[in-house]
Protein backbone atom coordinates (compact mmCIF):
# COMPACT_ATOMS: atom_id res chain seq x y z
CA UNK A 1 0.00 0.00 0.00
CA UNK A 2 1.27 3.59 -0.22
CA UNK A 3 0.82 5.72 2.27
CA UNK A 4 0.83 9.55 3.13
CA UNK A 5 1.70 10.97 6.50
CA UNK A 6 1.43 14.30 7.03
CA UNK A 7 2.50 16.53 9.76
CA UNK A 8 4.59 19.90 9.86
CA UNK A 9 7.05 18.65 13.12
CA UNK A 10 7.66 14.69 11.19
CA UNK A 11 7.79 12.58 12.46
CA UNK A 12 4.95 13.94 15.16
CA UNK A 13 2.84 11.14 16.60
CA UNK A 14 3.84 8.93 13.84
CA UNK A 15 7.17 7.69 14.75
CA UNK A 16 6.23 4.14 16.19
CA UNK A 17 3.27 3.29 13.41
CA UNK A 18 5.89 4.67 10.40
CA UNK A 19 8.59 2.54 11.71
CA UNK A 20 6.32 -0.32 11.37
CA UNK A 21 5.10 0.12 8.18
CA UNK A 22 8.46 0.58 6.57
CA UNK A 23 9.93 -2.22 8.18
CA UNK A 24 7.16 -4.55 6.82
CA UNK A 25 8.59 -3.64 3.28
CA UNK A 26 5.61 -4.04 1.85
CA UNK A 27 4.47 -0.33 1.81
CA UNK A 28 5.90 2.97 0.33
CA UNK A 29 5.34 4.94 2.96
CA UNK A 30 5.99 8.96 1.89
CA UNK A 31 5.63 11.73 4.54
CA UNK A 32 4.91 15.55 3.94
CA UNK A 33 5.83 17.72 6.49
CA UNK A 34 8.21 20.83 7.08
CA UNK A 35 11.91 21.10 6.43
CA UNK A 36 13.44 19.20 9.63
CA UNK A 37 16.98 17.40 10.77
CA UNK A 38 14.69 13.91 11.57
CA UNK A 39 14.87 11.06 9.61
CA UNK A 40 13.67 7.51 9.41
CA UNK A 41 15.33 4.88 7.45
CA UNK A 42 12.47 3.56 4.77
CA UNK A 43 10.61 6.92 4.67
CA UNK A 44 10.67 9.49 1.86
CA UNK A 45 10.11 12.55 2.87
CA UNK A 46 8.30 15.48 0.90
CA UNK A 47 8.56 19.02 2.08
CA UNK A 48 6.35 21.86 1.84
CA UNK A 49 7.23 25.41 2.67
CA UNK A 50 4.77 27.88 5.06
CA UNK A 51 5.51 30.93 6.95
CA UNK A 52 2.81 32.10 9.47
CA UNK A 53 0.70 35.56 7.81
CA UNK A 54 1.51 38.85 9.49
CA UNK A 55 -1.26 38.86 12.18
CA UNK A 56 -2.20 42.82 11.54
CA UNK A 57 -5.71 43.68 10.67
CA UNK A 58 -6.58 39.84 11.57
CA UNK A 59 -9.73 39.57 14.47
CA UNK A 60 -7.74 38.05 17.34
CA UNK A 61 -10.06 35.44 17.13
CA UNK A 62 -9.14 34.45 13.66
CA UNK A 63 -5.25 34.35 14.13
CA UNK A 64 -4.75 30.58 14.64
CA UNK A 65 -7.72 29.73 11.60
CA UNK A 66 -5.89 32.27 9.31
CA UNK A 67 -2.32 30.81 9.88
CA UNK A 68 -4.44 27.30 9.35
CA UNK A 69 -6.06 28.26 6.49
CA UNK A 70 -2.64 28.99 4.99
CA UNK A 71 -0.62 26.00 6.08
CA UNK A 72 -3.86 23.86 4.30
CA UNK A 73 -2.74 25.92 1.25
CA UNK A 74 0.80 25.24 1.46
CA UNK A 75 0.36 21.57 1.87
CA UNK A 76 -2.03 20.76 -0.83
CA UNK A 77 0.31 22.96 -3.53
CA UNK A 78 3.17 20.24 -2.52
CA UNK A 79 0.30 17.68 -2.60
CA UNK A 80 -0.50 18.05 -6.13
CA UNK A 81 3.29 18.02 -7.07
CA UNK A 82 3.75 14.90 -5.77
CA UNK A 83 0.35 14.03 -7.26
CA UNK A 84 1.71 15.49 -11.00
CA UNK A 85 5.49 13.15 -10.58
CA UNK A 86 2.58 10.01 -10.06
CA UNK A 87 2.28 9.71 -6.63
CA UNK A 88 -1.48 8.59 -5.31
CA UNK A 89 -1.80 7.05 -2.23
CA UNK A 90 -4.03 4.67 -0.92
CA UNK A 91 -4.57 6.21 2.63
CA UNK A 92 -4.01 9.58 3.71
CA UNK A 93 -3.00 10.04 7.61
CA UNK A 94 -2.34 13.20 9.54
CA UNK A 95 -3.15 15.69 12.52
CA UNK A 96 -5.93 17.88 12.26
CA UNK A 97 -4.74 20.36 14.93
CA UNK A 98 -2.83 22.84 12.19
CA UNK A 99 -5.14 22.27 8.99
CA UNK A 100 -3.09 20.49 7.29
CA UNK A 101 -5.19 17.81 5.86
CA UNK A 102 -8.27 20.54 5.23
CA UNK A 103 -7.78 20.52 1.26
CA UNK A 104 -5.78 17.33 0.76
CA UNK A 105 -9.48 15.57 -0.63
CA UNK A 106 -9.31 18.68 -3.98
CA UNK A 107 -6.27 17.05 -4.74
CA UNK A 108 -7.16 13.40 -4.12
CA UNK A 109 -10.86 13.31 -3.80
CA UNK A 110 -11.08 9.41 -3.51
CA UNK A 111 -8.62 9.00 -1.15
CA UNK A 112 -9.50 8.22 2.11
CA UNK A 113 -8.31 10.08 4.94
CA UNK A 114 -7.57 9.15 8.76
CA UNK A 115 -7.34 12.48 11.07
CA UNK A 116 -5.92 12.38 14.72
CA UNK A 117 -8.19 13.89 17.25
CA UNK A 118 -6.54 15.95 19.42
CA UNK A 119 -8.77 17.51 21.40
CA UNK A 120 -11.94 19.78 21.53
CA UNK A 121 -11.87 22.80 23.55
CA UNK A 122 -15.01 24.27 25.83
CA UNK A 123 -15.37 27.30 27.15
CA UNK A 124 -15.93 25.76 30.29
CA UNK A 125 -15.65 22.30 32.44
CA UNK A 126 -12.44 21.50 31.12
CA UNK A 127 -9.11 23.44 31.19
CA UNK A 128 -10.15 27.26 30.54
CA UNK A 129 -11.70 27.74 34.20
CA UNK A 130 -9.84 24.46 36.20
CA UNK A 131 -7.14 26.52 37.94
CA UNK A 132 -9.24 29.76 39.75
CA UNK A 133 -5.41 31.45 39.56
CA UNK A 134 -5.01 31.82 35.72
CA UNK A 135 -8.83 31.22 34.97
CA UNK A 136 -8.79 33.63 32.83
CA UNK A 137 -6.95 32.56 29.79
CA UNK A 138 -9.10 33.70 26.74
CA UNK A 139 -12.70 34.59 26.30
CA UNK A 140 -15.10 32.41 25.82
CA UNK A 141 -15.46 33.62 22.18
CA UNK A 142 -11.58 33.04 21.50
CA UNK A 143 -12.29 29.87 22.94
CA UNK A 144 -14.61 28.76 20.51
CA UNK A 145 -13.32 30.45 17.84
CA UNK A 146 -10.04 27.86 18.42
CA UNK A 147 -12.80 25.11 17.58
CA UNK A 148 -12.79 26.57 13.57
CA UNK A 149 -10.37 23.55 12.45
CA UNK A 150 -11.91 21.18 14.55
CA UNK A 151 -15.25 21.59 12.36
CA UNK A 152 -14.13 21.87 8.89
CA UNK A 153 -12.31 18.87 9.73
CA UNK A 154 -15.28 16.67 11.64
CA UNK A 155 -17.25 18.04 8.46
CA UNK A 156 -15.00 16.93 5.52
CA UNK A 157 -15.45 13.36 5.41
CA UNK A 158 -12.57 11.14 6.28
CA UNK A 159 -12.35 8.75 9.78
CA UNK A 160 -11.00 10.31 13.06
CA UNK A 161 -8.05 8.20 16.05
CA UNK A 162 -8.16 10.13 19.55
CA UNK A 163 -5.67 8.16 22.11
CA UNK A 164 -7.76 8.58 25.08
CA UNK A 165 -11.33 8.37 26.30
CA UNK A 166 -11.14 11.65 28.32
CA UNK A 167 -10.35 12.69 24.41
CA UNK A 168 -13.09 11.40 22.62
CA UNK A 169 -15.60 12.88 25.53
CA UNK A 170 -14.03 16.70 24.56
CA UNK A 171 -15.92 16.11 21.30
CA UNK A 172 -19.72 16.64 20.90
CA UNK A 173 -21.54 13.78 20.48
CA UNK A 174 -22.65 14.05 17.13
CA UNK A 175 -18.76 13.67 16.26
CA UNK A 176 -17.57 11.03 18.15
CA UNK A 177 -19.41 7.98 15.97
CA UNK A 178 -16.32 9.32 13.58
CA UNK A 179 -13.53 8.59 16.16
CA UNK A 180 -11.86 5.59 16.93
CA UNK A 181 -10.30 5.11 20.29
CA UNK A 182 -7.03 4.09 19.56
CA UNK A 183 -4.71 4.04 22.99
CA UNK A 184 -1.44 4.69 22.54
CA UNK A 185 1.71 2.34 23.24
CA UNK A 186 5.35 2.60 24.66
CA UNK A 187 8.39 0.61 24.04
CA UNK A 188 8.20 -1.46 26.96
CA UNK A 189 11.87 -2.57 26.37
CA UNK A 190 13.18 1.46 26.69
CA UNK A 191 11.00 2.36 29.23
CA UNK A 192 11.55 -0.39 31.55
CA UNK A 193 12.22 -0.88 35.56
CA UNK A 194 15.89 -0.86 36.17
CA UNK A 195 16.22 -1.02 40.10
CA UNK A 196 20.03 -1.50 40.04
CA UNK A 197 20.58 2.61 38.62
CA UNK A 198 19.18 3.66 42.45
CA UNK A 199 21.77 0.96 43.96
CA UNK A 200 25.21 2.97 42.39
CA UNK A 201 26.14 6.27 41.83
CA UNK A 202 23.69 8.07 39.12
CA UNK A 203 25.43 10.20 36.95
CA UNK A 204 23.30 13.01 34.95
CA UNK A 205 25.03 15.41 33.00
CA UNK A 206 27.86 16.92 35.49
CA UNK A 207 25.54 15.96 38.39
CA UNK A 208 26.03 12.55 40.37
CA UNK A 209 23.10 11.34 42.89
CA UNK A 210 24.28 9.15 45.76
CA UNK A 211 22.02 6.08 46.36
CA UNK A 212 21.27 7.31 50.13
CA UNK A 213 19.80 10.00 48.44
CA UNK A 214 16.22 11.20 47.65
CA UNK A 215 15.38 12.04 44.06
CA UNK A 216 11.89 13.91 42.98
CA UNK A 217 11.58 14.41 39.06
CA UNK A 218 9.20 17.05 37.49
CA UNK A 219 9.06 17.16 33.52
CA UNK A 220 7.00 19.01 30.96
CA UNK A 221 8.14 20.02 27.77
CA UNK A 222 7.58 23.73 28.52
CA UNK A 223 7.49 24.70 32.15
CA UNK A 224 4.18 26.29 32.49
CA UNK A 225 0.72 26.61 34.91
CA UNK A 226 -0.88 24.26 32.33
CA UNK A 227 1.56 21.27 33.40
CA UNK A 228 1.58 22.25 37.56
CA UNK A 229 4.84 24.05 37.25
CA UNK A 230 3.76 26.69 39.91
CA UNK A 231 2.26 24.14 42.36
CA UNK A 232 5.06 22.36 42.17
CA UNK A 233 7.59 25.05 42.88
CA UNK A 234 5.25 26.35 45.77
CA UNK A 235 5.39 22.28 47.55
CA UNK A 236 9.39 22.05 47.20
CA UNK A 237 10.03 24.50 50.31
CA UNK A 238 8.30 22.39 52.29
CA UNK A 239 9.08 19.17 51.01
CA UNK A 240 12.86 20.03 50.76
CA UNK A 241 12.74 21.53 54.68
CA UNK A 242 11.84 18.12 55.84
CA UNK A 243 13.66 15.95 53.51
CA UNK A 244 17.34 17.30 53.57
CA UNK A 245 18.48 14.03 51.76
CA UNK A 246 16.70 14.97 49.04
CA UNK A 247 17.64 16.67 45.61
CA UNK A 248 14.79 17.66 42.67
CA UNK A 249 15.45 17.55 39.02
CA UNK A 250 13.31 19.49 37.07
CA UNK A 251 12.89 19.11 33.51
CA UNK A 252 11.87 21.32 30.53
CA UNK A 253 12.22 24.15 28.14
CA UNK A 254 11.26 27.90 28.78
CA UNK A 255 9.73 28.91 25.87
CA UNK A 256 5.91 29.71 25.16
CA UNK A 257 3.61 27.12 25.58
CA UNK A 258 -0.09 26.15 26.28
CA UNK A 259 -1.81 28.91 28.70
CA UNK A 260 -1.43 32.02 29.19
CA UNK A 261 1.96 34.21 29.09
CA UNK A 262 4.19 36.51 30.65
CA UNK A 263 4.27 39.97 29.57
CA UNK A 264 8.23 39.54 29.93
CA UNK A 265 10.20 36.94 31.25
CA UNK A 266 9.66 32.96 31.86
CA UNK A 267 7.27 30.91 34.12
CA UNK A 268 10.64 29.62 35.44
CA UNK A 269 11.72 32.38 36.90
CA UNK A 270 9.00 33.87 37.90
CA UNK A 271 7.97 30.98 40.05
CA UNK A 272 11.66 30.09 41.23
CA UNK A 273 11.37 33.94 42.54
CA UNK A 274 8.29 33.10 44.50
CA UNK A 275 9.95 30.90 46.08
CA UNK A 276 13.68 31.73 46.21
CA UNK A 277 15.37 31.70 49.93
CA UNK A 278 12.39 29.30 51.00
CA UNK A 279 14.71 26.23 50.13
CA UNK A 280 18.35 24.80 49.49
CA UNK A 281 19.22 26.00 45.74
CA UNK A 282 21.83 23.52 45.76
CA UNK A 283 19.67 20.72 45.84
CA UNK A 284 17.31 21.87 42.55
CA UNK A 285 18.40 21.31 39.22
CA UNK A 286 17.14 22.88 36.09
CA UNK A 287 18.16 20.63 33.64
CA UNK A 288 16.24 21.74 30.37
CA UNK A 289 15.37 19.38 28.31
CA UNK A 290 17.00 15.90 28.19
CA UNK A 291 17.08 13.36 25.33
CA UNK A 292 15.29 10.03 25.41
CA UNK A 293 17.81 7.91 26.69
CA UNK A 294 18.58 10.20 29.91
CA UNK A 295 14.99 11.35 30.54
CA UNK A 296 14.31 7.40 30.99
CA UNK A 297 17.41 7.07 32.91
CA UNK A 298 15.89 9.81 35.45
CA UNK A 299 12.54 7.87 35.71
CA UNK A 300 14.63 4.72 36.49
CA UNK A 301 16.42 6.16 39.07
CA UNK A 302 13.61 8.57 40.50
CA UNK A 303 12.05 7.65 43.82
CA UNK A 304 9.11 9.78 43.07
CA UNK A 305 7.59 11.86 39.65
CA UNK A 306 4.90 14.72 39.50
CA UNK A 307 3.01 14.53 37.17
CA UNK A 308 0.65 17.25 37.22
CA UNK A 309 -2.10 18.44 34.43
CA UNK A 310 -4.88 20.56 33.98
CA UNK A 311 -8.09 18.66 32.41
CA UNK A 312 -6.34 18.75 29.06
CA UNK A 313 -4.23 16.38 26.53
CA UNK A 314 -1.97 13.71 28.53
CA UNK A 315 1.65 14.28 28.19
CA UNK A 316 3.72 10.67 27.08
CA UNK A 317 5.92 11.56 29.68
CA UNK A 318 3.47 9.83 32.15
CA UNK A 319 2.77 6.60 29.74
CA UNK A 320 6.52 6.32 30.00
CA UNK A 321 7.43 6.51 33.86
CA UNK A 322 4.72 4.16 34.74
CA UNK A 323 6.35 1.84 32.10
CA UNK A 324 9.80 2.59 33.93
CA UNK A 325 7.90 1.57 36.89
CA UNK A 326 8.19 5.08 38.72
CA UNK A 327 5.95 5.87 41.63
CA UNK A 328 4.01 9.18 40.35
CA UNK A 329 2.00 11.38 42.78
CA UNK A 330 -0.36 13.01 40.20
CA UNK A 331 -3.63 15.61 41.03
CA UNK A 332 -6.47 14.00 40.29
CA UNK A 333 -8.20 15.09 37.26
CA UNK A 334 -10.09 13.16 34.19
CA UNK A 335 -7.14 12.14 31.19
CA UNK A 336 -4.86 10.93 34.95
CA UNK A 337 -7.41 8.88 35.68
CA UNK A 338 -7.58 6.87 32.86
CA UNK A 339 -3.90 6.09 33.79
CA UNK A 340 -3.23 5.67 37.45
CA UNK A 341 -5.50 4.14 40.55
CA UNK A 342 -5.07 5.79 43.86
CA UNK A 343 -2.73 3.97 45.94
CA UNK A 344 -2.78 0.90 42.85
CA UNK A 345 -0.01 2.56 40.51
CA UNK A 346 0.41 5.83 41.83
CA UNK A 347 -0.92 8.34 44.25
CA UNK A 348 -3.73 11.07 43.68
CA UNK A 349 -4.84 13.76 45.17
CA UNK A 350 -7.58 16.69 44.33
CA UNK A 351 -7.21 19.95 43.56
CA UNK A 352 -3.86 22.20 43.28
CA UNK A 353 -2.83 22.66 46.77
CA UNK A 354 1.07 22.77 47.19
CA UNK A 355 0.89 21.64 50.48
CA UNK A 356 -1.19 18.25 50.04
CA UNK A 357 1.25 17.51 47.55
CA UNK A 358 3.99 17.72 49.78
CA UNK A 359 2.35 15.41 51.97
CA UNK A 360 2.01 13.18 49.76
CA UNK A 361 5.19 12.96 48.36
CA UNK A 362 6.75 12.76 52.16
CA UNK A 363 4.28 10.25 53.04
CA UNK A 364 6.07 8.50 49.93
CA UNK A 365 9.40 8.62 50.76
CA UNK A 366 9.20 7.89 54.21
CA UNK A 367 7.22 4.03 53.10
CA UNK A 368 9.37 1.38 51.41
CA UNK A 369 6.22 -0.94 51.11
CA UNK A 370 4.01 1.74 49.42
CA UNK A 371 7.15 2.63 47.26
CA UNK A 372 7.81 -1.08 45.97
CA UNK A 373 4.01 -1.38 46.09
CA UNK A 374 3.42 1.56 43.67
CA UNK A 375 7.07 0.74 41.30
CA UNK A 376 5.06 -2.94 40.50
CA UNK A 377 1.58 -1.61 40.45
CA UNK A 378 2.71 0.92 37.63
CA UNK A 379 4.43 -1.71 35.88
CA UNK A 380 1.84 -4.33 35.16
CA UNK A 381 -0.62 -1.32 34.12
CA UNK A 382 2.08 -0.38 31.55
CA UNK A 383 2.22 -4.39 30.25
CA UNK A 384 -1.58 -4.50 30.58
CA UNK A 385 -2.34 -1.43 29.10
CA UNK A 386 0.47 0.63 26.87
CA UNK A 387 2.16 -2.62 25.03
CA UNK A 388 3.49 -0.84 21.45
CA UNK A 389 2.40 -4.32 19.79
CA UNK A 390 -1.07 -4.68 20.73
CA UNK A 391 -1.08 -0.90 19.96
CA UNK A 392 0.41 -1.37 16.60
CA UNK A 393 -1.40 -4.34 15.63
CA UNK A 394 -4.71 -1.78 16.54
CA UNK A 395 -3.47 1.01 13.98
CA UNK A 396 -2.70 -1.69 11.23
CA UNK A 397 -6.41 -2.99 12.04
CA UNK A 398 -7.71 0.64 11.86
CA UNK A 399 -5.72 1.78 8.62
CA UNK A 400 -7.13 -1.26 7.37
CA UNK A 401 -10.87 -0.31 7.62
CA UNK A 402 -10.25 3.27 6.76
CA UNK A 403 -9.00 1.64 3.08
CA UNK A 404 -12.14 -0.85 3.28
CA UNK A 405 -14.30 2.44 3.91
CA UNK A 406 -16.77 3.62 0.52
CA UNK A 407 -14.73 3.23 -2.16
CA UNK A 408 -11.60 1.40 -0.75
CA UNK A 409 -12.35 -1.59 -1.93
CA UNK A 410 -10.30 -2.07 -4.84
CA UNK A 411 -7.29 0.20 -2.61
CA UNK A 412 -7.13 -2.97 -0.02
CA UNK A 413 -7.31 -5.70 -2.76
Amino acid sequence: MRFLFVHHNFPGQYLHIVRHLVQRREHQVVFLTTPNANRIPGVILAHYHFEAPAAGGIHPGAREFQTALCRADAVAAAARELKTKGFTPDVIVGHHGWGELLNLGDVWPDVPVLGYCEFYYRTSGLDVDFDPEFANIGSAASVRAMNAVNHLALTNGGMGQTPTAFQMSTYPECFQNRITLLPEGVDLNACRPAHEVRRSDFRLRDMVFRPEEKVVTFLSRTLEPYRGFHVFMRSLPRLMRERPDLRVVVVGGTECGYGPKLASGTWKDHFLNEVRGKLDGERLHFVGRLDGGDHLRLFQRSDAHVYLTYPFVLSWSLREALACGTPVVCNDVAPVREFVRDGVNGLLFPGFDPDVLAGKLLGLLDDPWLDGQLRDGARVFAERHLAMEDYLRDYDALLAQVVRGPGGAARAA
